[in-house]
């Protein structure tokens, strides 16, 4: 049977060869998800090794430690923010890998409201449990900060120099509640971009490429997703043990951004001995079997011995 695409852990083999872990040492995966690049980590430093993980969902929890029962029980698993991680591992970490985004089992799930694709409400959250949805954070929202949530989050200057403005007041106008009330607002008010020159896009592609821009800056505001990778960013150097090794993968140009300037600012300030060079993409054989591998890019630090 062929597997299931929308599972498949993005970059496996070089979040690998950037994190090489070995036996005996402690391993952090901050997104658990369903466990696919957990279990690899987990499988290469037992014996002796043990796996932290943590997940804002629930629900992703007990299907994980099923899984990694398979090979051992030195793992702990966490509901919480992969930003937890310095306090849920004091001793520190030889390895850590941070996957950031959505999961696809959230995606695949109408009643979370992460897909355009699937009639739900406009819920958003990571954690089911914690804050406002994202029909009541956008109840309360106003014009300019939406605006500047669709041009950062969702590089809607893409599609204009005011269309993140327009589709803002648009939005706090109708005040959407489930996944097509934000659909039809964002088909209605903001026009599909032009295909790239000598590329090849499917037109309805190109019409909802606007949509999916907007639930993702919606989804990363509503989780304050970047701030969670500031904070990360800032206690990495600390939370790493000498030698440590730390891979983060992003889906958004913001993300990279701070990925990238904050490994950057490390080596400068001799806290990495090393760090990527630039983002490692995917192969084009693992964009086709996987495509949510296509935004994905990959920044790895290292710390002195």
């Amino acid at each position: 049977m062929e597997p299931d695409r929308r599972h498949i852990p993005v970059l496996m083999a070089e979040v690998l060869a950037a994190l090489d872990p070995q036996p005996g040492e402690i391993a952090a995966d901050g997104t658990l998800g369903a466990a696919g690049h957990a279990l690899e980590l987990f499988r290469r430093v037992t014996p002796g090794g043990r796996l932290i993980a943590c997940d804002l969902d629930p629900a992703n929890l007990e299907p994980a430690m099923e899984s990694l029962f398979t090979i051992g029980d030195a793992f702990d698993l966490h509901h919480a923010n992969f930003s937890d991680l310095p306090a849920l591992s004091p001793d520190g970490v030889d390895v850590l890998l941070a996957d950031l985004g959505v999961s696809s089992m959230q995606i695949d799930d109408p009643a979370r409201g992460f897909s355009y694709r699937r009639p739900g409400p406009l819920d958003l959250r990571m954690n089911p449990a914690w804050g406002p949805t994202a029909a009541q954070w956008l109840r309360n929202v106003g014009v300019e900060e939406l605006t500047t949530v669709l041009n950062d989050f969702g590089d809607f200057t893409e599609f204009g120099p005011v269309a993140g403005k327009k589709l803002a007041q648009a939005i706090c106008d109708a005040k959407p509640t489930t996944t097509q009330d934000l659909t039809r607002v964002v088909l209605n008010t903001t026009p599909p971009p032009k295909p790239p020159p000598g590329r090849f896009v499917k037109p309805w592609q190109l019409k909802y490429r606007p949509v999916a821009c907007a639930f993702q800056a919606i989804r990363i505001a509503v989780n304050r997703e970047l701030a969670s990778l500031h904070q990360l960013l800032m206690d990495l150097p600390r939370l790493l043990r000498p030698g440590g090794r730390a891979a983060i993968i992003t889906f958004h140009s913001g993300e990279d951004r701070l990925v990238k300037q904050a490994f950057r600012a490390g080596l400068r300030a001799g806290e990495y001995e090393a760090v990527a060079d630039a983002a490692v993409r995917a192969s084009p054989q693992e964009r086709y079997d996987n495509p949510r591998s296509r935004s994905a890019k990959l920044r790895w630090a290292r710390r002195p011995r």
